[in-house]
């Protein structure tokens, strides 16, 4: 289907890589606006529907999307907070789903202050666990106690206790760390890796006795539908916050890349997008 772009995000990742990309090539991965060509084959959204999609090419004033990446977008949520939970709602949703049941669990999310985190954090939180929330500084904890962390902390040497499940959202120094906190059984789920390190894990430290602790990758985008769904309900009823930290004119995008690379935007950024012609004329 073919989507008139009215919002999309910027994630960390597609602007730290901005200089590997070809010349020329239209990038990001959320988008949210209005149906203008509904799929030829009669399925998913109508015309004038809103909608949310995950798919490459989304930094567009229009953008193709399939039907299996899309979702409507209810009356009473905003568009532009729809176009921040494609990528990071997937990615924080699918690695607590791989990490199990988190019901009386302890939950430590890495890089909390960002995108993924911040989702991260509510949605463990929603499932009953005990989350404790690691930032890089103080200020960037902000808000976390009041999305559902139990303990918000500076780094990791302040986690006195063993933890269940990790979702390392940094890597290097943060990820070995990490592991270290996991008590035998627990799971780790790398995420992201946001610091320049490599991780270094001494001789001997990924022996642990007792039950297997497992650290597990994540990269799984496919069939994005159902889940952008699943996201959409939670945003609509209140039961998670979407983490815009940033909103503006796509004009301005240098503005977001630049906080964005520079630590200052507490979750997502935003753009908005002019629409072709004036706009088309949606319901």
């Amino acid at each position: 289907m073919l989507i008139e772009v009215h919002h999309a995000s910027v994630n960390f990742g597609e602007v730290r890589y901005l200089g590997f990309q070809r010349a020329g090539a239209v990038l990001g991965y959320d988008a949210a606006g209005y149906v203008v060509r509904a799929a030829a084959d009669g399925t998913g959204p109508t015309v004038g529907e809103r909608v949310v999609a995950f798919g490459a090419g989304a930094w567009a004033q229009r953008a193709a999307f399939g039907t299996d990446s899309v979702a409507t977008v209810p009356a009473e949520l905003d568009l532009a907070a729809a176009a921040a939970l494609p990528l990071v709602g997937i990615t924080a949703l699918r690695t607590l789903r791989a990490a199990g049941p988190v019901a009386g669990r302890r939950v430590l999310v890495t890089g909390a202050s960002g995108g993924v985190g911040r989702l991260a954090v509510q949605l463990a939180r929603l499932g009953g666990g005990h989350v404790i929330a690691s930032v890089g500084s103080a200020q960037r904890g902000a808000g976390l106690r009041e999305l559902g962390a139990g303990e918000v902390v500076v780094g990791l040497d302040a986690v006195g206790e063993p933890v269940d499940v990790v979702l390392e959202c940094l890597g290097g120094a943060h990820l070995v760390a990490a592991w270290n906190l996991l008590r035998p059984g627990g799971t780790l789920q790398s995420i992201g890796w946001a610091s320049n390190e490599p991780a270094v894990f001494p001789p001997n430290s990924i022996f642990a006795l007792g039950p297997a602790k497992t650290l597990q990758s994540f990269g799984d985008a496919t069939n994005p539908g159902p889940d952008l769904t699943t996201l959409v309900g939670l945003a609509t009823r209140g039961a998670v916050c979407v983490p815009v930290g940033w909103q503006g004119s796509w004009t301005r995008i240098h503005e977001a890349i630049d906080a964005l690379l520079g630590r200052q935007i507490l979750g997502k950024a935003v753009i908005d997008i002019p629409q072709v012609n004036g706009g088309t004329v949606v319901g």
